[in-house]
Order: structure tokens, then sequence, then C-alpha cells
């Protein structure tokens, strides 16, 4: 069998609301109800976990004003999603609920705090994805006057996980005593101050809060960068992967295993998604015909200028991608931003427009998962197979329109079960555990 997972690539913010069958998502997005639903929807189709994403300004590197972001609703407005977890888990029973953290948004203490408050309002169904942030604009948001270079937030990362997770530690087990006659609580000598000072960071401890359910909340890991793979193979339970191919995804999985070993820690602890949109139709034919509409709709002209917003935000808001000849060579420049998702649009297409490169490269791929519920299931299968593991990290746009949840859950999620492919229930343990349960 292998993992599920839902990435909520808009995060709690406004979602598209443009298609026939979206509603009123443009209106009431900020409200938890259909957050709350999907969470539900989500676990009925055998999802460990939903993992959403955050960014923490509004991005005007296009054209350079901030005018086209707001007038198409594009990662902003977006409200912090940390409030949002304990609603989505109260409205299910066994679904984890991963929210992102930037390391240059919360300190470590802080981070520490919270997640584990998380951890015990959800009954232990709380996970954190640390990122380093993007662009010069969050960075402007929390003191900085420009972003920190891309390795060097991993590094800073590296040591804010390093404090987090001493934090989290900082009561040992057995350290609640619950003793109310004696009186004793918690007994000191297991509470421990952790005294680090660092690079980044410095901070007493201990935390001020008792261990949640899961000791500490499952971690995840988005960057596919060199130093992101380092941090993940130290401390993440699950991570986002790109998927292009069964090798390259195999690859990847065999290049994570091997820093994990290097680690110390061994290759089942931590569990990749591979970050794919499938294509889901009544039938083979039904679903081609939808994906010819979308390979077509790359050429309007309003696709090709949202990838060009894209190509800006993930350069680190450092090249406006409005200010270039669509029909000139593909710049060469992969910026200060997302340098693993750059080189997706600028490696190996040199050769190449600027207008054939973002009419033609696909940042998450289907991996050939276009057809009927059980045409995509027994593909999925096969990909497996061939990768070795550990599962899907499923993405389409329209996530708050339940037409298209349900084209998952209730869709391809049966058609899974029928192969045996994918859970058909949970167990009554912590998040951690079904995550890692096979």
């Amino acid at each position: 069998m292998f993992h599920l997972g839902w990435f909520l690539g808009s995060g709690f913010g406004i979602q598209p609301g443009r298609g026939t069958f979206d509603g009123q998502a443009w209106r009431d997005w900020m409200k938890p109800r259909r957050y709350v639903e999907m969470a539900a929807t989500l676990e009925r189709g055998g999802y460990d976990f939903v993992f959403i994403e955050d960014t923490a300004m509004i991005e005007d590197t296009y054209g350079g004003s901030a005018a086209w972001t707001l007038a198409h609703g594009e990662m902003a407005p977006k409200n912090d999603p940390l409030p949002l977890v304990p609603l989505m888990a109260a409205g299910s029973k066994h679904i984890g609920i991963i929210n992102t953290m930037s390391t240059i948004q919360y300190a470590p203490y802080t981070a520490a705090r919270l997640m584990t408050t998380l951890d015990h309002l959800t009954d232990g169904r709380a996970g954190i994805n640390v990122v380093t942030s993007v662009t010069h604009r969050v960075a402007q948001n929390f003191g900085y006057d420009a972003h920190l270079p891309h390795d060097e937030r991993y590094g800073m990362a590296a040591e804010w996980m390093e404090v987090v997770t001493r934090l989290w530690d900082s009561w040992e087990p057995g350290a609640v005593v619950g003793d109310l006659d004696t009186p004793m609580y918690a007994d000191a000598s297991k509470v421990h101050t952790i005294d680090h000072a660092g690079k980044y960071y410095k901070v007493r401890g201990p935390l001020n809060t008792i261990p949640g359910p899961q000791g500490r909340p499952v971690v995840g890991q988005a960057g596919n960068s060199v130093p992101g793979r380092e941090l993940a193979a130290t401390y993440a339970d699950t991570m986002l992967a790109m998927g292009h191919s069964a090798e390259q995804m195999k690859a990847f999985r065999e290049d994570m295993h091997e820093r994990m070993i290097a680690h110390g820690r061994k290759p089942s602890d931590i569990k990749i998604m591979f970050l794919v949109t499938p294509m889901l139709g009544e039938s083979d034919e039904h679903a081609r015909d939808r994906e010819a509409q979308r390979v077509a709709a790359t050429r309007d002209p309003h696709h090709i200028e949202q990838i060009l917003w894209q190509l800006s935000y993930i350069s680190g808001g450092t090249v406006d991608f409005s200010t270039f000849d669509l029909d000139a060579r593909m710049p060469d420049v992969l910026g200060n931003g997302e340098q693993s998702s750059m080189r997706q649009y600028v490696v190996g297409n040199e050769d190449k427009t600027l207008r054939e490169v973002v009419t033609g490269v696909r940042q998450i791929s289907d991996l050939g998962l276009v057809g009927s519920p059980d045409t995509v299931a027994a593909k999925m299968g096969e990909l497996m197979d061939e990768v070795g593991g550990d599962g899907f990290l499923l993405y389409q746009p329209r996530a708050l329109n339940a037409r298209t949840l349900s084209e998952y859950a209730d869709g391809l999620s049966p058609a899974l079960r029928r192969r045996g492919l994918i859970r058909d229930g949970f167990d009554d343990v912590p998040f951690r555990d079904n995550l890692l349960a096979f």
C-alpha cells in the first residue's frame, strides 16, 4: 500500500472562483466550513493528511506593483492557517493537518509552543511544514532589509529545527507525575533548560507546556534542493517531492534514503510524497478531452501572464518577467527563491523562447495519470511498484470545489481500494503512527 495526501496550494487564502462549480468560494474563502468539509471528505477517501501552503506577503514583483496580484487574487489575500488547524481536526477523526510555518516568521520558542498547543487541541493530529520563505517581501515583513541567500536560509532553518526539537524534548518522558496530594504535578528534575546559543538563535528553555500526544508534531519539508534534502533527512517525517518520471522519483527516493542513513536515521522514518495533478474523467476519453482543454488553455494570454507572474514570484522577487520579450530566448536566471522550481523552467530550455517555456513546461506533472478512476488507479499502482513507495500528494487548484474533491475521494479512492493500494480505514492512533504504519 501507499499513502495519500492533499496539497492545499492556495493555503488559507482566496480560492479560484471562476469555474462553473466553484460556487461562492471567492467570497467565503475566509470561513472555516469549506475547509472542515474538505478534511472530512478526504478522510473518507483514505487520505493521511492535508498539507496547507502559506505565505505572508502581497507579491509585487511582476510589473513592479501588486496590481496583477490583487486583481486576480493570486496568493493574496491569505489568512494564517494555524487557527484553522483545530477546526479542521474537530470536523474529522483521523486525518492529519500539516500547516506551514516559516523560519523567518516564527521564533523557535513561539513555534515549538504553538505546535505543541495544536497537537493537544487536535488530539495528536498536528503537523508542521517547515519553510524558509521565498521572497524579499516576506523577509521585509519580519525585520529584514532583504532575504538571506538561498543556502544561508537553510543553514538558519537547520539551527531553527535543532532548537525547536530540543524544546519539544525539554520535558523527559515521565516528567508529568500528576500527584496532587504530594503535590507533584511535574518532576522538576525531568524538565530541563536547553541553553542554546548559536549563530542565529539564543534560547534558554525549557518549553512551558507539557508534551503533546505525539511528543512532537509530524514534521514536513518541501525543499528539493540539496540543502532542503539535508534538512528533511535530518528532521522530517514526510516530504513533498516533485515527480516527473518513475526513474527520477526512484533516484530521488534513493538519494533521500542515503542522506537519512548518513544522519543516523532509518529510511522508513520518512514518507516521500510525490506531488502530482491527475486528470480524472468519467471515461478515459472524457479525461483525455479534459486534458486537451487544459493544454489548449496554456496558450491563453491570461495563463501566459499567470506563469510569468509565478516565475517572478519563485525567483524570490528578484526578476520581473513582465520585462522580457516572450519570443526571445528563455532568460538564464535562477534568482534567490525556489531554485528547484526555477530549474524546471530554465535548465534544458536554453534554446526555447520564453513563450514556448511558459506554455509548455508543467511544474507539477500528471505522470501520465489521465483517465478514468480505474485507469489512473492502475497507473498509480504501477508507478509506486517501480519507485518503491511512499505515496502521492495530490493537487488541484480548485481545492474547495466539492465536485473536484468528490472525484478523488469518491471516484479515485474506491478504485485504489479495490486494488488494495490505499488504506480502508484508520487505527485510533496519533497522526505519526498512521503515517508510519506502512
